[in-house]
């Protein structure tokens, strides 16, 4: 009899705790979702597949929250789960058996004051630099996208890709001159 009390009170426990958690998770899609989903589109240049996986971390961070140490903030964490599920992803046979071609560039949103002028000149100028940026390569696109578009400081950086931040430190720096360098080839090349 002991043992089913025990029992009751525990699934009692747990279903007063899933609706806090479910709120939760609720919070980190709002908060997070549409740039987890840019952080993961930025790897694979695939919405649809971008889309799920980004679903897929949401997925794990419920799953493992309960060992969610506490040590990084949540932000950090996510992004941490969905950098490593876009790599799994790029190492998957799936990937190396079929080769992408295209994608689509992201889409900027226009600033609300200025003329159509204006704002396709901007529009043009942001699309060209996020090209740029989606050429670069791997390891530097990702200390780009996530230092500048998701404002992460150094020491975040190197938690999320596991370096240590010297190497974070290095890698952007590396990273800004491929793209000057690119930008002003670029920019040459047309007015030419």
């Amino acid at each position: 009899m002991r043992w089913n009390k025990l029992i009751h009170k525990k699934r009692s426990q747990s279903y007063t705790c899933e609706p806090k958690m479910d709120d939760m998770v609720e919070e980190w899609i709002s908060n997070y979702g549409h740039d987890l989903k840019w952080l993961a589109y930025s790897y694979v240049k695939d919405h649809s597949i971008a889309e799920d996986i980004t679903q897929e971390t949401f997925i794990k961070a419920y799953q493992k929250y309960p060992t969610f140490r506490d040590q990084s903030s949540i932000k950090t964490w996510l992004y941490k789960i969905n950098v490593n599920l876009c790599k799994d992803h790029l190492k998957s046979s799936y990937i190396r058996r079929v080769v992408k071609k295209g994608a689509d560039l992201f889409r900027s949103i226009p600033a609300k004051d200025g003329t159509p002028e204006e704002r396709l000149i901007i529009k043009s100028n942001d699309e060209e630099l996020v090209d740029q940026v989606l050429k670069l390569e791997k390891k530097y696109r990702e200390i780009i996208i996530l230092y500048y578009f998701e404002e992460f400081e150094i020491k975040e950086l190197a938690e999320v890709l596991k370096t240590s931040p010297n190497t974070v430190k290095t890698r952007l720096r590396r990273a800004r001159q491929l793209l000057q360098d690119q930008l002003t080839t670029e920019g040459s090349s047309e007015n030419e």
